[in-house]
Parts: C-alpha cells; structure tokens; sequence
C-alpha cells in the first residue's frame, strides 16, 4: 500500500550552499500525491515543485528542482533519501527558502523525524518501476547503470586520489531497513581543495565544518568526532543515489551501479531509463515485493547511535 506521513516533522537549520537559513516542515499528502515541495517564502505564482527526474536542473553539487515558472529548491538529496529509505511515497515537503538545510550532512535526521511522525499506511497500491533490461550512462570519469533485480539493491565504486579516502566499494540490499541501519547517518564529504574552491565562487556559504560534513586533505580527516564509518564517503554516495533514484516517482525494482558516478550522472541515467521504453514496466507491486522495498518495517532502533 502506498504510505505518507502520520503527524507533521519540522526540521530547521541553514543551506550548505547559500548559507540561508530555512525551516522545512514535513506534512501528510494523499494517495497518488508523491512528494512536493512548496516555498512558503514566495506569495505569488506556483509555488508548488514536484520531486521529479524531469525538472532536475543540472548540478554537480547537489540535486536541484525547478518548476515551469522558476520556482526552485536545491540539495533535496538527502531529505529524498530518507522519505525513500524510511518507505514514504507521499508528503507536502514546505520549505521558507531556496535549500533544504545541511543538518549533519546526513540523512538521519530527517529519518529520526520521519519515524517519530511514523508511517501511515493508506488504501490505495503502489506501483512499482521494474527494470526489463539493463540501461547505462557514462562519461569519461564514470558510468552508472540500472539493470534487472528482484528487489532494490545498490553497488558503488569510488576513487579519490586523498589517502585518506581512496578506493572505496559497497554493495547493499536494500530491504529490511537497511537504509536506516547502513547508510543513513553517512555524511557528505569533500577534499579541502574543493571547499576553497566553492567559496571562491560563491558555494558552501553556510561553511563546511566536522558538524555538517567530512572534509579530506590528502591524509588528513577534518572531522571533530571522526568518520562514523571507515568507508564513510561510499556509503554518502549511496545515500545520494538513494536520493536521486527516488525522483522517478515511483520505487524501482531493479539494481543500481554507479562508478565515480554523482548527481548529475544518476538523473542522466533516469532520463536515458524513461527514453527506453523496452527497458522498464511500471507494475503492481504484490505483498511479497512490498516487503523487499526499503522502509518496509524499519523502527527508530533501527538509526545507527553514532547518528
């Protein structure tokens, strides 16, 4: 059955990127209503965003959405992954500004708000995406895929020069909570040179520090507590995927690879998905399914206690 929220979740704090402080309030949306931001911060015009592959603007730093008249909300990622992760499919996302608040640069947060809402489960099924035959996008520094799986699951490669990252690869299932347990609380991350280099350009104004994001130099971890997971930024990226996938509009029943891949690279795959007709169906998704799709029974014992 499709799912939305049981009471109203509040988060507040201020955008990694625009340092503008922002207030976003989670409310319960109907059956067949998916996920929709609205900025309460602008009185004229539509103000209303779906969370959708298709009006995905382009940026290497954060998953950005803007509708038909301009209207637009940055680093919806993390907050996506969550509502995916904790088996959300509908909510009223109200926000008073341009970007979703960083938080701790994870998800577990908003999953800590979303289960203590909790989830309601209403009348109406849920389809899902299943994925026939395998759909690829790569560039010169990476490549991302979607091919056939009986249920969600996830595989991801990095490699970064910075000793302190370097190659990094994990493999999940998403079912049973797994989101919450394994990746959730993983923060994001970035290499010191990239952070002078976004300020230099007028990015990460709300500054990037140890209590919203890991930050590496070469050996160097600039984390106060430390990392939360030796492999920390694969499971981020995951995370992010997790995020970006679920702007297809529906769960996908299918198996996720992405190697160096970003943001930009997983909506690319997305569209490359929805111009391949043969490659996918949407279908109902019967009792046993349901039980393989991530969120499906998850409780708050499940969030790491590092998070």
């Amino acid at each position: 059955m499709q799912t939305t929220i049981r009471s109203a979740a509040t988060f507040t704090g201020t955008g990694l990127h625009s340092g503008r402080p922002a207030s976003v309030v989670l409310r319960a949306a109907p059956a067949g209503h998916g996920i929709v931001f609205r900025r309460t911060d602008i009185a004229l015009g539509d103000t209303r965003v779906p969370a959708c592959w298709d009006l995905v603007d382009q940026s290497p730093l954060c998953t950005r959405i803007v509708n038909r008249a301009g209207v637009s909300v940055s680093t919806i990622e993390h907050l996506m992954a969550a509502l995916a992760g904790c088996g959300v499919h509908n909510a009223l996302v109200e926000i008073d500004g341009p970007e979703v608040p960083i938080l701790d640069g994870s998800s577990a947060p908003f999953v800590r708000g979303i289960l203590a809402s909790g989830v309601r489960r209403l009348a109406q099924p849920i389809d899902v995406i299943e994925i026939l035959s395998p759909v690829t996008v790569e560039t010169a520094s990476g490549w991302a895929r979607l091919s056939p799986s009986e249920g969600m699951t996830m595989a991801f490669h990095i490699d970064f020069a910075d000793v302190a990252i370097g190659r990094q690869t994990r493999r999940i299932d998403l079912a049973n909570g797994a989101f919450v347990r394994e990746l959730c609380d993983s923060r994001t991350f970035c290499r010191r040179a990239e952070v002078e280099a976004m300020q230099a350009n007028g990015l990460a104004l709300g500054g990037i520090a140890g209590e919203n994001a890991v930050v590496f130099d070469g050996a160097q971890v600039e984390s106060g507590a430390g990392l939360r997971h030796a492999d920390e930024p694969v499971r981020h990226k995951m995370l992010d995927a997790l995020g970006d996938l679920s702007l297809a509009g529906a769960p996908i029943l299918g198996h996720y690879d992405g190697h160096k891949a970003g943001h930009a690279m997983t909506n690319a795959l997305l569209r490359r998905l929805f111009d391949t007709p043969r490659a996918w169906r949407m279908r109902p998704c019967d009792a046993a399914t349901a039980a393989r799709l991530p969120g499906a029974g998850v409780g708050q014992d499940a969030i790491p206690a590092v998070a």
